[in-house]
């Protein structure tokens, strides 16, 4: 039987992959512990699942609109408001299935094939697996040799005439790494002189740490409103990912061009979902801070543990959950009869001989690379850490 070409380029999710072994070996009554998946390890807010159960004893069971409910639209322009200074209308918002289905749809309506579109690597593992779905091309602005953050100049030598948009997101996930207000306006100049699109990505955005700052690149930059596309959600910040709710903001024409693009696919995101989401936006802030404080706990207490260990380097996390280790010193050591040629196979003995799970670099665009998230109790992280030292100091 035939299966499409389209189909044999897809590169399976890294991420769930390796979610998927821990959880495997965890169903055997393996110790494993796991630093693979992305997701905060607390529960919803109290008032998301006061706002669903509301929903289903209302009977809210139903379509919806396929851009999403009137009022959780409009809590989402009132978030901008208080949170960025920014005025959108309803028109300008759409909710969907969560933040990856509506980048999907944004490159979707925004490319075609044969358009190139840049991604700065590290990037996030379905960045270039979407693009090429729309058989379009990516192309990689690689950040190693600038302290994994892109220049002005790397970015322009990558622009050509067919480039169409620029994908920036900041926190960064795999690094943690946040874009600086002067090096956003570089590039904000670069997308009006090549007149580019920009996908701004700020899915981590409540989540930056020390004396950092995230800046929303449309109020940093008014004049890149008609061109930019935000891509947001609760998935991250109010830890309600299984609710599967994100939502983007832009320009009216485009946004109703997306909503019709997700209207052909999902319809439109799951009407309890959507009611909790409400939900977190006006009454979660609460857990939003208490859970980033110990999410900046946490950052601190892996990048110390981290620091003492050989073999391994890392730029220290500005944002988001994530510490983006280089294991380039690793590779051609041995652990047993394994050599380590790649960041994968480096991974796999990690897991098999601590029953520890990180995601290997190369799913990143970043090989010799691995991640570790540090959405984990703390008692995780403190024993993870000392296997995976163990694991080092028993390479030759």
């Amino acid at each position: 039987m035939k299966i499409s070409s389209r189909a044999g380029r897809l590169e399976p999710s890294a991420t769930l992959a390796v979610t998927g072994k821990a959880k495997a070996l965890k169903s055997k009554g393996k110790n494993v512990i796991s630093f693979g998946a992305g997701e905060p390890d607390f529960a919803s807010p109290p008032e998301a699942l006061r706002y669903a159960r509301e929903a289903m004893e209302r009977g809210e069971t139903h379509y919806t609109a396929a851009n999403g409910i009137p009022e959780l639209k409009k809590a989402v322009a009132e978030y901008y408001a208080r949170r960025f200074d920014l005025i959108y209308d309803p028109a300008d918002i759409l909710v969907g299935t969560g933040a990856k289905p509506l980048l999907y749809y944004t490159l979707g309506c925004i490319v075609d094939p044969g358009d190139e579109v840049l991604v700065l690597s590290p990037a996030w593992v379905s960045y270039v697996e979407q693009i090429r779905l729309l058989d379009a091309v990516p192309v990689e602005v690689d950040t190693r040799a600038t302290n994994y953050l892109p220049t002005v100049e790397t970015i322009a030598q990558a622009i050509t005439p067919r480039t169409t948009a620029i994908i920036l997101n900041s926190p960064c996930n795999p690094t943690g790494m946040v874009l600086d207000r002067d090096l956003l306006r570089g590039i904000g100049r670069l997308a009006e002189q090549h007149d580019l699109w920009i996908i701004w990505d700020e899915i981590y955005e409540r989540l930056v740490y020390g004396e950092t700052v995230h800046h929303n690149l449309v109020q940093l930059m008014p004049e890149l409103r008609p061109r930019t596309i935000v891509i947001n959600g609760v998935s991250k910040a109010f830890a309600m990912t299984g609710w599967r709710i994100g939502y983007a903001l832009g320009p009216s024409a485009v946004m109703e061009k997306i909503a019709a693009f997700q209207g052909h696919i999902t319809s439109n995101a799951c009407s309890i979902a959507q009611w909790a989401s409400l939900g977190a936006l006006q009454g979660g802030e609460e857990e939003v801070r208490a859970m980033h404080a110990v999410f900046s706990e946490r950052r601190d207490l892996m990048v110390k543990l981290l620091r003492d260990m050989p073999l391994v380097t890392f730029p220290e996390p500005r944002g988001a959950f994530y510490v983006f280790v280089d294991i380039s010193a690793c590779m051609g050591k041995t652990h047993g009869r394994t050599t380590f040629h790649d960041d994968m196979a480096f991974c796999e003995k990690l897991l098999e001989s601590e029953l520890v799970a990180a995601v290997p670099g190369s799913a990143f665009l970043c090989p010799e690379h691995v991640r570790f998230s540090y959405s984990n109790a703390t008692e995780e992280i403190v024993e993870g850490m000392a296997r995976f030292r163990r694991f080092l100091e028993s390479l030759s």
